[in-house]
């Protein structure tokens, strides 16, 4: 059996070294070496793995990560409101994801992430009466699926919320082409002001992508991620590991790696 790594199985191999747990487990291995070794430096450093590691799968640190980032703040309820009566707007939401097949629906399905976005996606539209846009193919690690990501957003936004798509973008791999290649469309329809919808942890580099393929269109564009918290700080549960926590630490991770690979 050989094994071959093309482009999306080298980034796969990448990423899963890059992101925790990995890179702390590596080091909490080395403080163990060093520490056998009779080097008391070596329980410093696998005692700031450890702790490094309960960190990286809390809710709090991923906020105060997010925070750090510079993430843009959410949209007020009042903002939305004012969007109301405008005819030269939409709402354009970018795919996190899905599954090629699930059992219970019998077809492909929304992973969490682009659920959510799209959630909130029909929430703005509705709210502002601005038609509503996807945009999503295959990415370049996503190799086990067959159709585009954006086929079955329609899917499901016209079955489960009754609110089909306008806009359909199913080429991108990746993020600046959701840009370059979603933006004309909706410039050739006369549309001036964009609401971009992704996660938090994503809409710093989604922003660069998006604004330099704006400006030349004369497109605005007007951050409206999710994800955002302002009560994750407080609470004991908040600082304990969970399965969210453990999401958006490695949401974050991935999303300042990419920011400074300039991707």
């Amino acid at each position: 059996m050989s094994l071959h790594l093309d482009y999306s199985g080298f980034k796969t191999l990448l990423l899963a070294l890059a992101l925790p747990p990995a890179p702390l487990l590596l080091l909490a291995a080395w403080g163990g070496w060093r520490l056998r070794r009779g080097r008391r430096a070596g329980g410093w450093i696998l005692g700031l793995a450890l702790v490094l590691t309960w960190l990286s799968a809390t809710e709090a640190a991923g906020e105060l990560l997010s925070r750090a980032s510079g993430s843009p703040a959410a949209l007020t309820r009042a903002q939305v409101e004012a969007l109301k009566g405008r005819s030269d707007g939409a709402v354009l939401v970018l795919g996190g994801g899905v599954h090629r097949h699930l059992p219970e629906y019998d077809g492909g399905a929304l992973k969490r992430p682009t659920a959510e976005r799209l959630a909130y996606g029909v929430w703005l539209a509705r709210r502002t009466g601005w038609p509503l846009a996807f945009s999503g193919g295959i990415g370049w690690t996503a190799t086990e699926l067959r159709q585009p990501e954006a086929e079955i957003v329609a899917r499901v936004a016209a079955e489960d919320y009754a609110l089909p798509l306008r806009w359909v973008e199913s080429r991108s791999r990746d993020t600046r082409e959701n840009a370059a290649n979603s933006l004309p469309l909706l410039a050739q329809a006369g549309v001036k002001e964009v609401l971009l919808v992704t996660d938090d942890g994503h809409m710093r580099r989604a922003l660069r992508a998006f604004e330099a393929a704006a400006a030349p269109l004369g497109l605005r564009i007007v951050p409206a991620p999710i994800g955002l918290r302002d009560d994750a700080l407080g609470g004991f549960d908040d600082w304990c590991p969970s399965a969210d926590g453990f999401s958006r630490m490695r949401n974050i991770v991935y999303e300042t790696l990419a920011w400074w690979a300039g991707r």
